[in-house]
């Protein structure tokens, strides 16, 4: 089955949303909520277009979280166990001032010359091969474009949208979250999961028209500090403890084929994210991946060795490391009872679509919120080429998102009626 989902409305929408600048900051105070004043004023755009659709309830804008909660109440006579839906409101760290989405009707194929010089090439780019005929939307190669997630909010608004229209379609309660800071891994911490109060949710963040992402990897970052000695080269001998030196032995002994820019698939890696420093003091940073536990464990324990090793070679130890989980694979917890996935699936089906599961190199909120008590799979929004001045997704993909999410609310209310 398919909806006749208001396209012209969804992407009035998305180029709304695309236009307000909610970039995140790593660089805010960490009780800063959210980091960028833009986030909060999309979540205010939202939750007044909320309110203006009628019929939407508990619409609230938490300042503790920054998260915009709402909830699209059942049309059913019985009871049935509420689902949940969440995108984020930031977007990635670059560019965000003055976006101005270009649109291309019936797109024919051709490569894309933006006025800056860059161009959106089949050659570079072939997926837009995928996407003949269809109503293409881009950057003008200046910005990002904010797919990643305003695609993902744009499409549950479409869906709530279209329910309320459509009261013969039957489903139970629908909770809805709009989050702050998902790019820089903080909004998930503050996600309040007994006030959301679903039995499960989806994220709609990332991926291809069919994609269902519930494998996502184990993450740590060990942050290395090295302590030099810095004297006069002339009279360096027996002297000077050259902290560069010592970082750069660190990092020859990490792994030469476990990189990040030399694995692919299940292959977990480690990534030196900066180097600074100078004779007197250096510092790494490093982030660590795995979508095993136990080779997640063996991965830091690698790194903890490593920094002994080399410790024991100095008459006093040179070298301090913090090791920090952020996230976990989420697959432990929702392969014990894969509901969610098996329901995805079936909607996905239902819709003329073949769904295909891809693990994520990489996390999103779902993992934290998993872990916190609520499985939260990942779904597609649609989008290609995220966090650059090549991102781009199409109006029939979008619509695509928010026919998903109608159809599993819908499946979902035929499934699970309470007694």
């Amino acid at each position: 089955m398919n909806y006749a989902i208001d396209t012209q409305a969804l992407l009035k929408d998305f180029i709304t949303y695309a236009k307000v600048n909610t970039r995140s900051d790593e660089s805010a105070p960490m009780d800063q909520i959210p980091t960028t004043p833009g986030q909060t004023k999309l979540a205010q755009i939202l939750a007044q277009q909320l309110r203006d659709l009628g019929g939407v309830s508990e619409i609230k804008l938490n300042p503790a979280n920054g998260y915009l909660t709402a909830l699209l109440p059942s049309n059913l006579t019985e009871s049935v166990a509420s689902i949940g839906f969440i995108a984020h409101l930031d977007t990635a760290d670059y560019e965000a001032d003055h976006v101005q989405p270009q649109i291309y009707n019936n797109y024919d194929g051709s490569d894309i010359h933006f006025k800056n010089g860059l161009a959106l090439t089949t050659q570079q780019f072939p997926n837009l091969k995928h996407y003949l005929g269809q109503t293409l939307i881009t950057t003008d190669g200046t910005t990002l474009l904010g797919v990643d997630d305003k695609a993902g909010i744009a499409a549950i608004i479409a869906a709530v949208r279209y329910l309320l229209a459509h009261p013969e379609v039957k489903h139970g309660p629908i909770k809805i979250a709009f989050g702050p800071d998902e790019e820089i891994g903080r909004g998930a911490d503050r996600f309040d999961v007994a006030d959301f109060a679903s039995e499960f949710a989806y994220t709609l963040d990332n991926g291809l028209v069919g994609e269902i992402e519930y494998e996502t990897f184990n993450a740590a970052q060990a942050v290395i500090d090295i302590q030099g000695t810095s004297v006069h080269p002339g009279d360096a001998k027996g002297q000077l403890v050259n902290a560069i030196s010592i970082a750069e032995a660190i990092d020859q002994a990490v792994p030469q084929d476990q990189r990040a820019e030399d694995v692919a698939g299940y292959d977990g890696f480690y990534l030196l994210l900066s180097f600074k420093g100078n004779i007197d003091h250096a510092q790494l940073v490093y982030i660590v991946r795995d979508f095993d536990h136990t080779n997640f464990l063996k991965r830091k324990q690698q790194l903890i060795d490593i920094v002994a090793n080399l410790n024991q070679t100095y008459a006093e130890p040179r070298v301090t490391m913090t090791m920090t989980d952020q996230y976990y694979n989420m697959a432990d917890i929702i392969k014990k009872d894969p509901y969610p996935i098996d329901l995805a699936k079936t909607a996905l089906r239902q819709l003329g679509i073949e769904p295909f599961i891809r693990p994520f190199r990489g996390g999103t909120d779902g993992s934290k919120i998993t872990y916190k008590g609520m499985p939260t799979p990942n779904l597609f929004n649609g989008g290609e080429n995220f966090h650059g001045p090549y991102e781009f997704v199409t109006l029939e993909a979008l619509g695509k998102v928010a026919e998903t999410v109608i159809e599993i609310s819908k499946i979902h209310a035929l499934q699970r009626h309470k007694s």
